[in-house]
């Protein structure tokens, strides 16, 4: 797994072959940042990675300047390789936060109208659920549904060939990338 680009540009890091989570390749995740340098300005960008798997694209986010990264993933062993790779970026600016737990409990408990300043809506979130996931297309509306995303903020959902968002209220585009089909909603 490596860093496409950013302060952090060509860091490689192993992923131990037990892993049952992949990245997103690098072919699709350099054309997605590619769309997504026209809607987003990083430095200026709260993320949240949900399935974060092997935090490929946390460690993207981050190496782009976001400010503020939070991170969630269930597995355990996944969790500890992202907090070893963000020990290796040695960077003590870099702003990121790894919930190491279920993601639907997350959605459901999140409140960005509570009175706590580093709780506000996210400007981007990032979704890669396992493309079996049974769960997978109620997704986007849970996001919806509980505030996550800021009014003006961006999702990136990736997921298999066999689902369609385009009838979606909040649909902007999708793109696809090989075997890799990204929905973004705003």
């Amino acid at each position: 797994m490596r860093i496409i680009t950013g302060k952090y540009k060509g860091r490689h890091f192993d992923i131990p072959r037990t892993f049952k989570a992949r990245p997103t390749t690098d072919f699709a995740k350099e054309n997605i940042f590619n769309v997504l340098n026209g809607y987003v300005d990083y430095e200026d960008t709260r993320a949240l990675d949900l399935f974060a798997g092997t935090g490929s694209i946390t460690l993207e986010l981050l190496s782009r300047g976001c400010p503020q990264v939070v991170s969630v993933e269930l597995d355990r062993d996944h969790a500890r390789f992202i907090e070893q790779c963000i020990a290796k970026i040695g960077d003590p600016g870099a702003s990121h936060t790894l919930i190491r737990g279920d993601v639907f409990r997350y959605v459901r408990t999140f409140r960005p109208q509570d009175p706590n300043p580093n709780r506000p809506a996210f400007d981007l979130i990032f979704a890669d659920p396992p493309y079996q996931l049974p769960a997978l297309p109620t997704i986007p509306d849970l996001i919806f549904q509980h505030g996550l995303l800021a009014p003006d903020g961006l999702l990136v959902f990736e997921h298999g060939a066999r689902n369609d968002f385009t009838d979606h209220p909040r649909f902007l585009e999708h793109r696809v990338y090989g075997s890799v089909n990204f929905t973004l909603f705003r």
